[in-house]
């Protein structure tokens, strides 16, 4: 034996053990179900977080064109910061949580159904919705919240912010439309029939009892007006009778339906609108040359009470809860089909 034989066997073994240990572990990993599974499931699970961070399925990314009434000047806005923006408007910030986020599905439904809808009317060419009470939402943008709010500002945008990401991307819908998601400030202890307010019948839009707006404060209000201009707005001559109207029929949520003042009739909606008043649960009495009207709770009546909202959510109940109380039979849908069909017809 030469003096270099013992170094090649050394090299040899090294060299083999080099090719024969990862052949092993790989059989070995291989023949292990559980290791392998294991493997399977990170890779699986990776693949789930990336789908999840995909920003194109989950966010409704659409911008909303907003005409704002006061400056006349068109704002678009991302969907989502509309929602914020019209939640901060039209509900009041100290209001429960779960009541925020039933107002952020009621605002995000009621802007889908508008924009999905064909008729123009009261909407300036190339926009999508107004901020008009009358016709839509009310919406006031960051800037303007910010100023009404001051100090309370980064709070305040906080907790509105938190009740709309809590329903990012739902609406309510009804037969696999999005409802009609009407809403109002106060009841007079009832919600209305749309058919009793309006004329026409909505399966979803039912009278429901809602005991907890009494807490509210606009639960009753007291004004006056001149009986001359009581008898110009409604187009009648009165008598020197105190008690004012003979009270034809009443809805199922106990507001006026039909009322006869010097043989005149007047739906409650028609009189509540020419005298502006608060509800159509009204009763006139005259004094003098004033007349002292009462009306008990605010707005038509018809879907949401948002103090009932609140008061439901103050005895436990979630956003789920709330919304499926006062529509009947309706579904938390994706939003995602409807705004597909937003770009279409686009």
């Amino acid at each position: 034996m030469n003096k270099f034989q013992p170094l090649m066997w050394v090299v040899l073994t090294i060299f083999s053990v080099i090719l024969v240990v990862p052949s092993l572990l790989v059989v070995s990993f291989s023949n292990n179900p559980k290791q392998a599974s294991t493997k399977q499931n990170i890779v699986a699970s990776t693949d789930i977080k990336e789908s999840k961070n995909d920003k194109n399925s989950t966010d409704p990314s659409l911008d909303v064109s907003v005409y704002r009434t006061n400056t006349k000047e068109i704002e678009n806005i991302p969907l989502e910061e509309y929602v914020v923006g019209v939640v901060a408007s039209e509900m009041p910030v100290t209001f429960e949580l779960e009541a925020l986020k039933a107002q952020s599905l009621a605002a995000r439904t009621f802007l889908v159904k508008q924009m999905l809808s064909n008729s123009k009317i009261n909407l300036p060419d190339g926009t999508d919705i107004t901020d008009n009470i009358q016709y839509h939402q009310v919406y006031k943008n960051k800037k303007e919240l910010a100023n009404e709010w001051q100090e309370n500002y980064k709070s305040n945008i906080s907790k509105i912010q938190k009740a709309v990401d809590a329903t990012k991307g739902q609406i309510l819908t009804y037969d696999e439309k999005p409802i009609d998601a009407s809403f109002f400030s106060t009841s007079n202890g009832y919600t209305e029939n749309s058919e009793d307010y309006w004329g026409n019948k909505t399966p979803y839009l039912k009278s429901v009892e809602s005991p907890w707006d009494i807490q509210s404060p606009k639960f009753q209000y007291q004004t006056t007006i001149q009986v001359s201009k009581f008898e110009e707005l409604l187009g009648i001559n009165l008598n020197n009778d105190v008690n004012i109207g003979k009270v034809i029929s009443k809805s199922t949520g106990n507001r006026i339906k039909l009322i006869e003042i010097n043989d005149k009739k007047f739906s409650g909606k028609t009189i509540r609108d020419k005298l502006k008043l608060n509800s159509s649960d009204f009763t006139f009495k005259r004094d003098g040359s004033k007349i002292i009207i009462y009306t008990k709770g605010n707005g038509h009546g018809v879907g949401m009470s948002q103090y009932g909202a609140n008061g439901l959510a103050q005895e436990g109940k979630n956003y789920k809860d709330i919304v499926n109380y006062y529509y009947q039979d309706v579904t938390i849908s994706s939003v995602d089909p409807f705004i597909n069909k937003m770009y279409v017809k686009r």
